[in-house]
């Protein structure tokens, strides 16, 4: 038998999990997968918006490979702590692929980043998502004007949430603290600002047609900033999405004043790259952007004049960098591990039952479905390697190594009982399931589940099967 950890219940981990049980003519592969959190899911459960209930609903498709019997979940087990290394890991499995994704947000590296109001798209994301690691603060909702940093889907994401009503919300899960803070907030009016043109956005079409769509909100571009990108002007040479994008701002710009006011405001600005986050008694009050114009070179340089916009709240959105994992070679300067179609390079050389999948393996770039082909590769080297890797010594049983430790995994059925707390929890609300947004909850739903049943299914008695039946949790 092989027995394969893959660390990371995202996207990439589960389709790596899914690629290797796949594979018919390699009989008796077990795969754990391990998170560091109680629940699975990775970004698809802490990354995607509430109010996108299609993309959503891609849990449902990972749900059903996470419910093979050869795949056990064990949630709550993060690698790199209490002595759980990856050589260490390397004593429990045959092989060990690492698919913990890019956790870090890029900074602006300008003054006043630190004032209080100014956080990273990330941090907002993560409380609104309810991630047990999020910062419960003031997100100076408070103030009308919002400044957004960026021009992705992660900027349109929070852009379309500081002004969507609460009450659309209601219906989703959303925190209940973070739809009492939105229903509260006094956010007018949101910037959304990027320092290139909007041939070079890399927002989706869908995403941005999102932000016309909002009830009672209007969305205005300035014809002038538009007209400075040349791929604005001359569309045809673009790629498919970017023209569409620009179609669309060109509706929008065309358009005539609306005949009434609306309640708020989405400004999308270009050709703005920010130089200073200004501020009083150390909170933020206004940005400072130096207006940028194309340098002929696909690039973008100053001009010297600069804009300062009025904002009680900073959220920069300029992307993700992977976190150094303690034990694992990495490349700061690309934010990735090392590799070679996805096996771990120690000094060069492939580290035998080391593997990577996911943004760790290649940046955070691509959509959810990129991590598919990604997985399958990292996969076809590992059973490439199979053979002499399945003749190396492991302990035979990964959960009593993984107990000394003092990692208390959180099998399937944990997860199973935290949905069902979070059922509950929704129906004192008087709405759907709601997420329950602390660790102490969390762990708290899990360890409340149904009783364990030690005992091993007759002639297997794997991690995975007393996981899949309800192995101990403590």
């Amino acid at each position: 038998m092989l027995r394969v950890a893959v660390v990371g219940s995202g996207p990439s981990g589960v389709y790596t999990a899914q690629a290797l049980v796949g594979q018919s003519d390699v009989p008796g592969i077990r795969v754990d997968v391990l998170d560091r959190l109680p629940c699975p899911y990775g970004l698809v459960r802490y990354g995607v918006a509430p109010d996108h209930e299609k993309i959503k609903s891609l849990q449902g498709s990972l749900r059903t490979v996470l419910e093979d019997e050869r795949i056990a979940f064990l949630g709550d087990v993060e690698v790199g702590t209490r002595g759980l290394t990856p050589a260490r890991l390397l004593e429990l499995y045959h092989a060990v692929v690492y698919c913990v994704g890019a956790a870090r947000d890029r900074r602006l590296g300008i003054p006043g980043e630190e004032l209080r109001g100014s956080f990273s798209a990330t941090e907002f994301v993560s409380w609104y998502s309810a991630h047990p690691d999020a910062v419960h603060e003031d997100f100076g909702l408070d103030r009308a004007g919002a400044v957004v940093v960026g021009a992705g889907n992660v900027a349109v994401d929070v852009t379309r949430l500081l002004v969507r009503r609460a009450e659309e919300l209601r219906p989703t899960d959303i925190p209940q603290d973070a739809l009492e803070a939105l229903k509260d907030s006094a956010v007018r009016e949101v910037h959304m600002v990027a320092r290139r043109g909007p041939s070079a956005a890399r927002f989706t079409t869908k995403e941005l047609r999102e932000l016309g769509a909002l009830p009672d909100t209007e969305v205005v571009v300035d014809p002038a900033e538009l007209a400075l990108d040349p791929g604005y002007a001359a569309p045809d040479g673009l790629p498919a999405v970017s023209r569409r994008n620009v179609e669309v701002l060109r509706a929008w710009a065309g358009r005539a004043a609306e005949g009434s006011p609306r309640a708020r405001a989405v400004r999308l600005r270009f050709f703005l790259r920010p130089v200073e986050i200004l501020g009083e008694a150390g909170r933020v009050t206004a940005v400072r952007f130096e207006r940028t114009e194309p340098d002929g070179q696909g690039r973008v340089r100053g001009t010297g004049r600069y804009e300062e916009i009025p904002a009680g709240l900073v959220l920069r959105a300029v992307g993700y960098q992977g976190v150094p994992l303690p034990g694992l070679p990495f490349d700061t300067a690309t934010g990735t591990v090392p590799h070679e179609a996805g096996r771990v390079l120690r000094d060069g050389v492939p580290s035998p039952g080391e593997y990577v999948a996911g943004w760790i393996k290649r940046g955070p770039t691509g959509v959810i479905g990129t991590n598919r082909p990604c997985a399958k590769e990292t996969v076809a080297s590992l059973l490439a390697d199979a053979p002499a890797l399945a003749r190396r010594p492991i302990a035979p049983d990964p959960l009593p190594e993984l107990h000394a430790l003092g990692h208390e995994p959180v099998p399937w059925t944990g997860w199973l009982a935290i949905e069902r707390a979070e059922a509950a929890l929704g129906g004192t609300l008087g709405r759907g399931p709601v997420k329950i947004p602390d660790w102490t909850g969390l762990r708290g739903a899990a360890r409340g589940g149904p009783a364990f049943d030690a005992a091993r299914r007759p002639g297997e008695g794997g991690l995975a099967d007393r996981t899949r039946e309800g192995g101990p949790i403590s």
